[in-house]
């Protein structure tokens, strides 16, 4: 078998962080009958011991991924209000006003440029799903349906000029070529300008044991030392660094030409040595997150087969990705875990890949009223359990899985 190489700096990688068996795409939800024609892939994550890149094999093209896309930001209200605040706080910090450009990479469906928009500054789109970049045209956001890297920089440079603020939320992750997507950064953003980079952070995956997002479409998995160094191959400087609570515990990176004048933040370091303590920069850092994960799937497997001897219905909230992740590593069938309630109509009446469980309409608990809800994407359950309040009036309990099976106050 060939060993792969680092996406990063083309090392070899011979460390395994967690191999999750084979697994479909997890945002390829199946129109009821396609099950047979259904792909499964190797979903193995590896680190690299010289630049510490957390990745996944790339197994697929982005193409098929990301072509036809069914997550769309604006479902989320926390998310929404996530991406108003920083917007506020870039605005001010970075003093952009009507003489500014702004670039959001995978803009998805105008969720966060729309904020950009109503204060009248300069802002374009570039989303590489055409259905979702229609939504955010639809709602008066420019964008452009094309992925993001060198080429596309250098035309929206040529076209454009170039850019004061580059966003990229939630995107270094999904990116197979590194490599030309930091070029098209580097080529995209002026002399003095800022990227920031929104991405989860690969410390507090392995502190909470958080390997359910993990998955094909997330092919890298960052700590700020493997960002720094990914940047810096392309003459690009972290400058300031922010810990976030999103997505399970976040980082958002600042970066700015090596030219530019800005002062770096202590935080920097902070972080840094964080990452070094855990140890993130050596393979003892990566050592029980296997066994952790398989604690996690037998004991939920061992929670959902007790509630069908018992009689109980379990139905499942959220037909999020990392969800699809964790029920396949798990087993799960539509005998253990009736349907998945889902408010995005993209997804209901489709099937989740691999477990082939039924997406519905959240109007259906009010009619089954199920005893126990299943939150897959977690890291909204507080948002989700207000927004299902209903269900503690029949007695029905939230429960989360990962790290370990808990109920939700």
């Amino acid at each position: 078998m060939t060993t792969p190489m680092c996406r990063s700096c083309g090392s070899p990688l011979e460390v395994t962080v967690v191999d999750l068996g084979l697994q479909p795409l997890s945002n390829a939800y199946l129109e009821p009958g396609t099950e047979a024609a259904e792909g499964w892939y190797p979903l193995h994550a590896r680190f690299c011991t010289a630049c510490f890149l957390v990745q996944v094999d790339d197994v697929v093209a982005p193409e098929e991924i990301f072509g036809d896309y069914a997550y769309f930001s604006s479902f989320s209200d926390s998310w929404l209000a996530h991406a108003r605040a920083f917007t506020s706080a870039v605005i001010e910090r970075f003093d952009l006003d009507m003489n500014s450009f702004v670039v959001e990479v995978a803009s998805n469906d105008g969720y966060l440029l729309r904020n950009f928009v109503e204060r009248s500054i300069p802002a374009l789109g570039i989303e590489p799903a055409a259905n979702v970049a229609a939504t955010a045209v639809a709602a008066g956001i420019p964008t452009e349906v094309r992925f993001f890297g060198l080429a596309t920089a250098e035309a929206v440079a040529s076209g454009r000029g170039r850019a004061d603020l580059i966003v990229a939320n939630n995107v270094f992750a999904h990116v197979p070529d590194l490599n030309d997507f930091i070029r098209g950064f580097a080529a995209l953003v002026a002399s003095d300008g800022v990227i920031s980079i929104e991405i989860p952070h690969l410390l507090r995956l392995v502190e909470r044991a958080e390997f359910d997002t993990i998955y094909h479409e997330h092919y890298s998995y960052y700590s700020l030392l493997a960002a720094q160094s990914a940047l810096a191959r392309h003459g690009l400087r972290v400058f300031d660094v922010e810990e976030l609570t999103s997505h399970g515990g976040s980082l958002r990176i600042f970066a700015t030409p090596d030219s530019s004048g800005r002062a770096t933040s202590d935080r920097v370091e902070h972080v840094l040595g964080l990452e070094r303590a855990a140890p993130l920069d050596r393979p003892e850092g990566f050592a029980d997150l296997a066994a952790r994960a398989a604690n996690c799937r037998d004991g939920l497997r061992a929670f959902l087969e007790a509630a069908r001897d018992r009689g109980e219905q379990v139905v499942a909230y959220g037909a999020a990705a990392k969800g699809n992740t964790l029920l396949n590593y798990v087993g799960a069938t539509p005998e253990l875990i009736a349907y998945v309630a889902d408010r995005n109509p993209r997804k209901q009446g489709r099937l989740l890949p691999g477990t082939h469980i039924p997406v519905v309409d959240p109007s259906r608990l009010e009619v089954d009223k199920p005893p126990i809800v299943l939150i897959l994407p977690w890291n909204l359950g507080e948002e989700i359990t207000g927004q299902l309040s209903m269900v503690r009036s029949w007695g029905g309990r939230f429960v989360v899985a990962v790290p370990t099976l808990r109920e939700l106050e």
